[in-house]
């Protein structure tokens, strides 16, 4: 596992880099107004589909399923059942995209409805929405061949592909905004076209892994893709609590003050790289390696899986938390003020930067948690789950914006999150599902102790190295943030929640894999 969690990781890692250098770009240029008020609304309809429909419940379901006929009735008859639902999916999302073209003031005024006092706004979000609308079928077919690759324990195009929206979106900022009526009209495009490059890369990946999917063919209810069907409808919310959360969330801003969901979506992006690097790494990772133990009777290692999987997460979650809320105003004054991200912008998302993280490890855990349910077949308990955390989130959305405004819309999202993390691990220990062995038990109190020394120590540093001006502000974050890390992991060591000599060994034993199973 920790070979696909690295590689995963790794080339996550990469495109979470770019996207950070694509959102300093647009805060440059769009700043956080109305036109990317609008434009991140565009963004976030095709996002919130593509999640549910697509990565989400889809792989859910899938990927087991896949996982399990790969290895008992063979390639072919995967391969068969792979392109039965490609064939479906792309009939009714292409149904979908056409339906929601046409539909969208409707959509908008459910989506964002504090956008209709402003005409001019609500136009524009409907506007670049369709652009970015046919992303909805290009992103979930991408899913849906990444599902294969990530089957056959072929991690890394599938996690290379993000590379290219991130790539496509600042070079259609950059080349085509004097072509088009706005700069936000240039990204909708961008954002399209790189669906279309995405899905172009995992086809050819799963071709060259033996397996070339036809879609071309007439759609299928044969009984394992009725199954996948049966297990995918409920895993919609239940795999997709999170995105649901944020549609709450983007409801709730577009009633406050302009701006509000810029600073809300710049907050996230820096909280989304955590989350995944490693929360999307590890269940990435862990579903299709579960899924064959659970199958095989594994008892034994498939608690061994889940417990190392926490762990790895927890060891890294930990430290990303505490340094984000330590240093979330650093941190979104060097990535993003400049040009038309002034100090007041800079402010105000640190602040909702500060909220998220307190929900990061939940985030994460949600995602170690869920394969556990998945594995087995099991995608209707986290609906029940899902559907109390989506109730919570508004209900305290409700209350707190009235004291935090768009604070309290990330606050409210982080105590869902452990909520939903809570009520998972909760529910598989008590079925016997998960149960804590004495080395995790041991590791985690003394893990957040050493995630609080983190944090007064960067606490303690800012200070000193800001305020600092210019180039030397990158500096200044890097010295902080590799201070903080040094802090962590050398109070970890000798706490003794970790070893420093066994995480190395893992690494070189990775290294001395044969060639075989590198090709990933």
């Amino acid at each position: 596992m920790l070979k696909g969690v690295l590689t995963v990781g790794g080339w996550t890692m990469a495109s979470r880099v770019l996207g950070f250098a694509r959102d300093m770009l647009i805060a440059s240029r769009l700043g956080a107004g109305p036109m990317a008020d609008a434009f991140f609304v565009a963004l976030k309809l095709p996002n919130l589909f593509r999640r549910l429909f697509g990565e989400g419940a889809f792989n859910a379901a899938f990927v087991p399923a896949f996982a399990g006929t790969l290895a008992v009735q063979g390639p072919r008859v995967a391969q068969q059942l792979a392109e039965r639902m490609a064939a479906l999916m792309t009939l009714w999302l292409s149904l979908l995209v056409v339906l929601g073209i046409l539909a969208m003031p409707q959509l908008m005024t459910v989506l964002a409805p504090g956008f209709t006092d402003d005409p001019a706004k609500f136009a524009l979000a409907v506007e670049l929405t369709r652009i970015t609308f046919p992303y909805l079928l290009l992103i979930c077919l991408t899913a849906l061949v990444s599902g294969v690759l990530n089957g056959l324990d072929r991690f890394a195009a599938a996690a290379a592909a993000p590379i290219f929206f991130n790539l496509l979106s600042m070079a259609a900022l950059i080349v085509l905004a004097p072509y088009v009526a706005t700069p936000a009209h240039a990204l909708a495009w961008g954002v399209t076209a790189s669906g279309a490059v995405q899905l172009g890369l995992v086809l050819w990946a799963c071709a060259r892994a033996g397996m070339a999917l036809h879609f071309l063919r007439l759609p299928s209810l044969a009984p394992e893709v009725q199954q996948v069907l049966k297990r995918m409808i409920p895993g919609i919310i239940g795999a997709g609590v999170t995105q649901l959360n944020l549609a709450v969330d983007v409801i709730i801003a577009s009633f406050l003050p302009a701006g509000a969901v810029s600073y809300l979506y710049y907050a996230d992006r820096v909280g989304q790289l955590p989350l995944g690097v490693i929360g999307a790494a590890v269940g990435t990772a862990m579903l299709p390696l579960l899924s064959r133990q659970v199958r095989a009777g594994e008892t034994l290692s498939a608690h061994r899986t889940m417990n190392r999987a926490m762990e790895m997460s927890l060891l890294l979650c930990l430290p990303a938390a505490a340094g984000q809320a330590a240093a979330a105003w650093p941190i979104v004054e060097v990535l993003f003020q400049r040009g038309a991200f002034g100090p007041v912008e800079a402010s105000k998302t640190a602040a909702a930067l500060a909220a998220y993280a307190i929900g990061l490890p939940a985030y994460v855990l949600v995602k170690v948690y869920a394969p556990g349910f998945f594995a087995r077949g099991d995608t209707a308990t986290p609906v029940k789950v899902g559907f109390a955390a989506v109730a919570l989130n508004l209900a305290l959305n409700l209350v707190l914006t009235r004291y935090l405004s768009h604070v309290g819309v990330a606050l409210a999202t982080a105590l869902s999150a452990w909520f939903n993390a809570g009520m998972l691990g909760w529910l598989l220990n008590r079925r016997g599902q998960m149960i804590l062995d004495r080395r995790l038990r041991h590791a985690v109190p003394r893990l957040l102790l050493a995630a609080a020394l983190m944090a007064a120590a960067i606490l303690g540093l800012e200070r000193l190295l800001f305020p600092a001006a210019g180039l030397l502000r990158f500096l200044a974050l890097a010295a902080l943030v590799g201070a903080g890390g040094a802090v962590y992991f050398a109070a970890a060591q000798l706490l003794g929640a970790i070893r420093l000599q066994e995480l190395r060994g893992m690494l070189r034993r990775r290294r001395k894999l044969p060639a075989t199973a590198g090709a990933t």
